[in-house]
This record gives structure tokens, sequence and C-alpha cells, in this order.
């Protein structure tokens, strides 16, 4: 299998991070390639990261879709649990921790271009979506496993996003239960044979 990779990207991280989880790395050979590379389009026609061919030449793309074939594949224990509620939940810390991407990603754009109102205003937005979702993680922090879920495996991708791209805005604050949490999970090999770089 190939993978297209940014050593920044949050979500190539999180395929990866599943990747490593379930015992598939070595299987995962990376490709280094930029969004704006033409080369990217015939494999991807939104020209996004992580894109995955299979070995049968597949491609698949969108990180939730990606993590979801490489856990139908091996004999390591799944990320995505069974049909019921351990899988809803699951799911719902997956789009969760996937939304403070999606918030953060687009806001750290936004903050290099000239701050007029509507620009503020955008910003605030994206920040409320951040902040309400960490809330909402650090009131569920004492049901999360160590990197056993797509969920908990996303969520530390997040966190580890946060710090990355936001390190003037620390998110452990009013967090100590997630903090905690973070603290343990973040030396585990998914992430920390992830670390962002760039």
């Amino acid at each position: 299998m190939k993978i297209t990779h940014s050593g920044a990207s949050p979500y190539v991280r999180k395929a990866l991070a599943c990747a490593i989880a379930r015992g598939l790395d070595s299987r995962v050979e990376r490709m280094t390639i930029a969004t704006t590379d033409p080369a990217l389009q015939p494999l991807n026609p939104l020209a996004k990261v992580p894109t995955l061919v299979t070995d049968d030449g597949a491609t698949l793309f969108d990180s939730p879709v990606i993590c979801e074939y490489l856990d139908s594949i091996g004999d390591a224990p799944k990320l995505f649990p069974a049909a019921g509620p351990a899988r809803w939940k699951a799911l719902r810390q997956q789009a969760l921790a996937d939304g403070i991407l999606d918030a953060s990603q687009p806001r750290r754009r936004e903050v290099a271009l000239p701050q007029d109102d509507g620009r503020k205003e955008y910003v605030a937005l994206q920040q409320g979506k951040v902040a309400r979702a960490l809330d909402a993680f650090e009131a569920e922090a004492d049901t999360l496993g160590l990197l056993t879920t797509i969920g908990e495996i996303t969520l530390g991708c997040a966190l580890g996003y946060l710090d990355f791209r936001f390190p003037h805005e620390p998110w452990r604050p009013g967090h100590p239960k997630l903090e905690a949490w973070y603290a343990k999970v973040v030396a585990m090999p998914p992430l920390a044979k992830t670390m962002p770089v760039g």
C-alpha cells in the first residue's frame, strides 16, 4: 500500500497512527507529495492528503475512509467497534475530534491574512467550536481508553495538532482530565511515531 504523505497533516497522522495501532505500518509506503502537485490529481480528484493506494491499485481518500479500510485488514484488535453503542461512541468521538481539526486548519490560514471584522468573526467562530469540543471531551475523559478506538486515535491527533499549530492558545487549562489522558497516550507508538513536522 502507498499513502500520500505530509508531515504536518493531522489527517495523514491519523491514518498512519491507525496503521501503527493495527500492526500495518511496515506495509504502508509513504509518498511525500504536495497538494499542488498535478501528480496527485489522478489519484484523488480533490488533490488532498491522505490518499491511500491499496495493493490492488484502488484509491481511497479522506481519513475516516482510509482508517476504516486499514481496520478491515490484518489481525490486530479492531479500532472500529462492532455495531452497537460502543461503535456509535467511537464514531461520534471521531467526528468531534475531526471537527477540532476542521475548525483549526482553515483558522491557521485566516490569521495570516489582514484582520478585518469578517475575518475576526470567522476566527472567533472556529475558536468557539474547538473550545466546546474540548469541554465535551473533558466531560467524558474518564471513559477514554488507551488508543483502542478510532475516536481515541483521532482525539490524540487533534490535541497534538493544537500543540503543534496553536501553542500560544494552550488547551490544557480547564481540561485536567483530558491533559492527564493525553500525557499517557502521546508516548504510545501510534502518536509517538507520528509527531507532526513542518
